[in-house]
């Protein structure tokens, strides 16, 4: 974990993508998108069935390592609003477990913007904890400090002739975009027109690695 200061409050940022609040206990996760291979395979487009057991696994392992207490998913948790109701036995029974044990709450997206409650957890639009906004798109227009998901943003750089992309955190003042956590999410450059559009031109793209945090400026 890698100390990340935003807004007055202390966080930590995982290589995973997620965020951990220490003051709250409380980890951060966006764009899980669970049930993404299921519902391309019911339009034609088959693909390995186990992107939410993976995702679930890999959260699991993070609620547990970082003892937390809380869990705030900031939209897009299901690829649609009917994603729980496909879920297969073994995630389901995972993330029944996880939502019965923490204090776990839904904040909805695009994808599931008609999210109902088969899973446990608690289901919101939006919610402000401790001064900070909790939402799935960041609203340009918001002048108040904003946590948000939705852009999956990747900040991609040439390396010894070759191009390496990496999941980041996307982060001015006020506003602070995660990545997308789940294992079959792809992702949008940092540097796209949207992501400075909903964050202003002077932004940060941070990439969390093992004992340190890399800071690259995001041009306009």
């Amino acid at each position: 974990m890698v100390p990340l200061s935003f807004a007055g409050q202390t966080f930590s940022a995982l290589p995973e993508g997620a965020l951990y609040w220490p003051t709250r206990r409380a980890l951060l996760v966006a764009d899980l998108h669970f049930e993404k291979a299921s519902w391309f395979a019911a339009r034609g487009q088959m693909l390995p069935p186990y992107d939410s057991i993976a995702t679930l696994t890999e959260l699991a392992a993070l609620a547990e390592r970082t003892q937390a207490a809380e869990l705030w998913c900031l939209g897009d948790s299901f690829h649609d609003s009917k994603g729980c109701e496909r879920l297969p036995a073994e995630a389901r029974a995972l993330l029944t477990r996880l939502t019965s044990q923490l204090d776990w709450r839904w904040i909805t997206g695009n994808h599931d913007s008609l999210l109902v409650d088969h899973c446990g957890g608690t289901i919101m639009e939006e919610a402000e904890v401790d001064g900070l906004l909790l939402r799935h798109e960041a609203d340009p227009r918001e002048l108040r400090p904003e946590l948000s998901g939705h852009f999956h943003p990747k900040f991609r750089v040439q390396v010894r002739g070759k191009l390496v992309s990496r999941r980041c955190f996307v982060a001015t003042d006020t506003k602070l975009i995660l990545p997308a956590f789940g294992a079959l999410t792809g992702g949008l450059d940092a540097h796209h027109p949207e992501i400075v559009r909903a964050v202003g031109k002077r932004a940060e793209a941070l990439i969390a690695v093992e004992g340190r945090l890399l800071r690259f400026p995001i041009a306009a």
